[in-house]
């Protein structure tokens, strides 16, 4: 494999990057909405808690730790991507 192909490989890495970075963007600007059993939750297309409310009462500290948990388990699943894909070496 000679030099191009490496540069090759670097610049489609670089626009698929750009692609996951765009289409990330256009989830967040979108939301879902689901009402059940008094319970009321609002998500953005990325993911994120907007807001959570239960028979009409919201908190901002259940938001919060929803989020996190949201992004730590983001976090794992990217990890055990990683570990799947060998790092795409």
């Amino acid at each position: 494999m000679g030099i191009g192909d490496t540069l090759g490989k670097l610049g489609d890495l670089n626009k698929l990057r750009q692609q996951a970075m765009q289409m990330q963007k256009n989830l967040a600007g979108q939301t879902v909405v689901v009402e059940e059993n008094g319970v009321k939750v609002v998500m953005s297309g990325d993911q994120r808690i907007l807001e959570l409310e239960i028979q009409g009462l919201s908190n901002q500290v259940l938001n919060d730790a929803v989020n996190k948990a949201i992004r730590k388990s983001q976090e794992l699943a990217a990890k055990e991507l990683m570990n799947v894909s060998g790092g795409m070496q």
